[in-house]
């Protein structure tokens, strides 16, 4: 299965307690980023871009549960930065474990191996690994000669453990689409669990150099939604069908919420106005209409999965869900 069976269980009854209580505005996935911190400076981070003053803060365990807390969603990704930097990481995998969450865990690879042995495989915690090309184009983005050689080692290593193991694909513009099918027949063939792919969003690439146009998205993707009985990719095929420009879907901004050192941050976690001290103030006082509508036009070149794959989720039909469920399957 491309995800645990745990985590339809657990995703299903949130979603029924949702409805019940008729909130239309709810999170999915809570974007937890401890810290900024991060070994490499990969060159289409945004993250670099918007806290290069604020890298070396970092958030206490309290102030990480409670944001668990006050989101109260099934999952978590813990990302950043590198998580694995964080002063406090193994604390917080274990008391989300023991709180009965489903954890994401974000790492680029270069200190996964090496830090195995401060976890244990657990059905609900799935390492999710960075992948951006086969080792030459890897290595160029990532500016570090032997990364991907590192990162591959570190999955080799997880999975030999027991451990769940996914992998994430950015797509850019300079992504040729042959690499990244090699980059795919690799990763299965080291025993991935699942192949997150999606475009990457254009921060403030104003001259357009490293990140997609929604046409050449759709280009790019044409090929790659083709490849889903080859490889386990986890991207769903209803947003795959966005992606390439056969079904109409508007973002759900608010469906994977970021917290981080400096708060909640608004609108998404791909754009930065402001940040918030207490989600409840995030969900309050964002103008949710303006971005669902695109009226901002930082939103208008954006397809990425953080912002549609909520909507998915929110609008899925009868006729959705026995296709998610047999796509889930048949793997």
């Amino acid at each position: 299965m491309r995800f645990p069976i745990s985590l339809y269980a657990s995703m299903t009854g949130y979603l029924m307690k949702k409805k019940f209580q008729g909130d239309d505005h709810y999170p999915l996935v809570l974007m937890l980023e401890p810290t900024h911190r991060c070994n490499l400076t990969c060159s289409g981070c945004g993250r670099i871009r918007e806290y290069h003053d604020t890298l070396h803060k970092e958030m206490t365990l309290e102030e990480c549960l409670q944001s668990v807390d006050e989101a109260g969603t099934p999952v978590v990704t813990v990302t950043g930065g590198e998580p694995l930097l964080y002063s406090h990481i193994q604390e917080l995998i274990k008391e989300l474990l023991v709180q009965g969450k489903h954890i994401y865990f974000c790492t680029n690879g270069i200190l996964l191996e090496e830090s195995l042995h401060l976890f244990r495989p657990h059905s609900h915690f799935t390492w999710n690994v960075h992948f951006d090309g086969t080792e030459p184009i890897h290595d160029h983005i990532i500016c570090r000669k032997g990364g991907f050689q590192k990162a591959l080692a570190g999955v080799r290593a997880a999975k030999a453990k027991g451990f769940r193991v996914s992998t994430n694909t950015t797509v850019y513009r300079e992504s040729d689409v042959q690499d990244i099918e090699k980059l795919f027949v690799q990763l299965t063939a080291a025993g991935v669990d699942g192949i997150l792919v999606a475009p990457g969003f254009s921060y403030e690439d104003v001259n357009g150099e490293v990140f997609l146009t929604r046409q050449e998205i759709m280009d790019k993707f044409r090929t790659i939604r083709t490849w889903t009985d080859r490889f386990p990719i986890i991207s769903n095929p209803i947003y795959l069908d966005f992606l390439v420009g056969i079904r109409s879907l508007h973002c759900t901004p608010w469906g994977n919420p970021t917290r981080n050192p400096q708060g909640w941050k608004s609108p998404c976690y791909l754009i930065t106005d402001t940040h918030y001290p207490t989600f409840s103030e995030l969900m309050e006082k964002t103008d949710w209409n303006y971005y669902v509508s695109g009226k901002d036009p930082r939103c208008s070149q954006c397809m990425v999965h953080c912002g549609y794959e909520p909507t998915v989720v929110r609008q899925m039909t009868g006729k959705d869900l026995l296709r998610m469920i047999k796509w889930n399957i048949n793997v």
